[in-house]
């Protein structure tokens, strides 16, 4: 039995066609593997901070050493970063606002990428520690992205896939549903998309 954490990221909730995406990139999974745990996390319907020196000062000072406070605001942090390391497969949510991932999501990487837990750096350059993961991403857009002319304006797929490869998650797979807001495509883009999800 392998354990999926999804990372929801859209404001639009269940109507989302990341969502839509992301639901049936785990159902593909199910079904290849009916065991398989879901754990969710919804970080832009619920209360995950995007960082601040007070955070980041939390996540730094060693446990022992933290103060209530800082163990509070640490935990979000140090959580979020556990659910990572115990999943085998990541399934990420990833509508494209404004030609760049939700902030809400850029949030959850800052909060799990941690010097000295989920990188190093070496003699020979940076190290990541997150290994052995297959991650999924459910990528979303109102335009056509994946190619032609607006395809140099996607900074959804090459950031998920440097920040991600980085921490050590390099097998990354992108699926998309594109052309939700192109007259001609818009009927058919979910279909699509979702037709196109192999695991």
């Amino acid at each position: 039995m392998s354990k999926v954490l999804r990372i929801k990221s859209s404001f639009r909730g269940e109507e989302a066609f990341s969502a839509k995406l992301g639901d049936a990139i785990v159902a593909k999974l199910k079904e290849k593997d009916a065991e398989h745990s879901v754990i969710e996390r919804d970080v832009a319907n619920s209360d995950f901070p995007h960082i601040d020196g007070e955070i980041v000062g939390a996540m730094f000072t060693p446990q022992p050493d933290r103060t209530a406070e800082q163990q509070e605001s640490a935990k979000l942090s140090d959580d979020a970063i556990e659910e990572v390391m115990d999943a085998d497969i990541i399934v990420i949510d990833a509508p494209l606002y404004n030609f760049g991932i939700p902030s809400n999501l850029k949030a959850w990487i800052d909060h799990i990428a941690k010097a000295g837990v989920t990188f190093r750096y070496t003699e020979t350059g940076p190290e990541g520690l997150v290994k052995g993961k297959k991650v999924y991403v459910a990528m979303a857009s109102g335009g056509v992205y994946s190619e032609g002319d607006f395809a140099a304006l996607d900074f959804v797929t090459p950031y998920l896939k440097t920040i991600l490869g980085f921490l050590g998650m390099d097998d990354v797979t992108v699926f998309r549903v594109e052309g939700t807001a192109v007259p001609e495509l818009k009927e058919t883009a979910l279909e699509n998309g979702i037709n196109s999800v192999e695991v």
